[in-house]
């Protein structure tokens, strides 16, 4: 009868794992509460040439669909792996099966699996409800909780680019101004046309047409008369500038200052009178005072230099020049941000890096799979019969194993149950067995290991060390815990990875629970991962 047992333990575990279902179907929970969602997950892995066809559905059983998700659709070794979610709920108490459902692939019916879930009621009563002092102040986890400070010191890294953009910007506006304009006359005929480039008149901003129409021209007067003219209200400045061209012996018609004195007052009626004029006003307004400009400069005494053809430059030629200083002063100003959040972002990563390690900041910023697991939602749950209690990051998924056994080794059990998260080559692996038998056998727990290893060495774990030692469950319960490493081989790209594994066995009075853990030897998170799910562990007795 023993060694029956142990063929069938090797032919049943090398069935299960070798082959792989069309569809695979999972729940998020077992365990939910009324009027509450849990979903439904089919997936499915197919060519890309195949069609699949999943049904539309209002209900699913006693089952209510109240939210069916778009497929993902995920790109899989030259093949499409394609995940179908249902939300379903469901408003009474109970013990609930999920039917198996029909998918079309290329016009073929395929079954999802049936799974079993429970429905309770949610328990309000605070005359029976423990009263517990307030909990002290405790730390936040690290990790998913602290995204908001990597966004914050992104931005003020982002802000201070910006802000050396802003200063060395307006520093060199300032020195274009010097360098590039010549006289006054030259800077204000540039900026006419600059403005006119703006077409802010288009956009609705008038208001800030006004402004810098004004402002060229009071900036102009400041600086070929000498008059102060940015502080001087509209009646100060037209007064200096009749006192000016008396002094000054310049030679200005009453229409001059006229035109100037009507266009600064229709600037102040627009700026603090919300006044808008006409598009035809606008127009004479800025030809007024290209005119003012251009005479008040013709009036302005000057002696001729000795070079006057310094004087006729081409002012094609004069623009061009502009427009190239122009920018190279924006090009080194974008240079200067960009370099200054380069910096910051350097001494901020090698910061982290000295006092946090390298790992810590590519696990945190590039992201890690095993840290993703350990700092997600956990779910416990039970799986097979008797039960294995535990807690997973993920729910395990079943496997109808009276669909992949053969009826010999069928023939030897009464019950079997299969779990599964994930795969060998994955980088966290995770299984649940439970199996009763039809006839009472003495199961020797170190033999049944080394069937197990065995297994696992048909399906790609190669010169594996094992350590076994006892175990005991936090209620009491005995069995036997082989551990070790191994290296598994890929079967896709013909590699091997070094593997770290731990593996529980429990024998029940007909039977055999079985929970093993694998993942790539050196991961932390990992490792904590599965100091978790072996400290959840609880097993439920087997009734005869």
């Amino acid at each position: 009868m023993k060694l029956k047992f142990y063929i069938f333990l090797f032919l049943l575990t090398s069935t299960v794992f070798s082959q792989q279902k069309q569809v695979e179907t999972s729940v998020d929970t077992t365990k939910n509460k009324i009027g509450a969602e849990f979903k439904l997950t089919l997936k499915t892995v197919v060519s890309s040439k195949s069609k699949v066809v999943f049904p539309k559905l209002k209900n699913i059983g006693p089952l209510e669909v109240i939210q069916s998700y778009p497929i993902d659709t995920v790109k899989k070794d030259g093949n499409y792996e394609l995940i179908k979610k249902y939300g379903l709920t469901q408003f009474d108490s109970g013990k609930y099966t999920i039917p198996s459902i029909k998918i079309l692939i290329d016009k073929k019916p395929y079954l999802s699996d049936s799974i079993k879930v429970e429905v309770a009621n949610v328990k309000v009563d605070t005359l029976q409800q423990k009263m517990y002092d307030i909990k002290t102040i405790s730390n936040a986890d690290e990790g998913i909780g602290n995204w908001w400070k990597y966004v914050l010191a992104l931005v003020i890294i982002l802000g201070i680019g910006a802000f050396v953009y802003w200063f060395v910007k307006k520093r060199q506006q300032k020195k274009i101004e010097e360098e590039v304009y010549k006289t006054p006359i030259e800077k204000a005929t540039s900026l006419l046309n600059n403005l006119e480039q703006k077409e802010l008149v288009q956009k609705g901003e008038v208001k800030e047409y006004y402004s810098e129409l004004t402002d060229i021209a009071r900036n102009y007067i400041e600086e070929a008369i000498h008059i102060p003219a940015m502080e001087s209200t509209t009646s100060e400045l037209i007064a200096a500038i009749k006192a000016a061209s008396t002094k000054k012996k310049m030679t200005l018609t009453p229409e001059t200052v006229e035109n100037l004195e009507r266009v600064l007052r229709q600037a102040d009626l627009v700026k603090f009178a919300k006044s808008k004029p006409l598009d035809f006003e606008i127009t004479e307004d800025r030809n007024k005072i290209q005119k003012v400009i251009l005479t008040l400069d013709s009036a302005i005494p000057t002696e001729v230099p000795e070079e006057i053809e310094d004087q006729l430059l081409n002012e094609a030629q004069r623009q061009k020049q502009i427009q190239i200083q122009l920018r190279k002063k924006r090009n080194a100003r974008i240079g200067y941000a960009i370099a200054t959040v380069v910096f910051l972002l350097t001494a901020t990563t090698t910061y982290f890096v000295v006092t946090k390690g390298f790992t810590y900041v590519k696990d945190n910023l590039i992201g890690h799979p095993s840290k993703e697991l350990l700092e997600g939602e956990w779910v416990k749950s039970a799986y097979g019969n008797p039960a294995v209690i535990i807690e997973t990051p993920k729910v395990l998924k079943r496997m109808d194993t009276e669909k992949v056994l053969p009826k010999e080794t069928m023939a030897l059990i009464k019950e079997m149950q299969l779990f599964v998260y994930g795969s060998m080559i994955d980088n966290f692996y995770v299984t649940v067995s439970t199996t009763k038998f039809k006839q009472p056998t003495d199961i020797d727990l170190s033999k049944a290991l080394e069937g197990s290893l065995k297994v696992i060495e048909a399906q790609g774990g190669q010169n594996i060390i094992v350590k076994q030692e006892d175990f005991q469950t936090n209620e009491g319960i005995q069995g036997v815990k082989g551990y070790g490493t191994m290296s598994v081989l890929n079967p896709v790209t013909k590699t091997s990875t070094k593997a770290y594994y731990e593996l529980l066995l429990f024998k029940q009075d007909q039977g055999l629970q079985q929970i093993m853990i694998l993942h790539e030897e050196g991961d932390t998170y990992a490792n904590e991962i599965t100091t978790r799910i072996l400290n959840s562990v609880e097993l439920q007795r087997a009734s005869n």
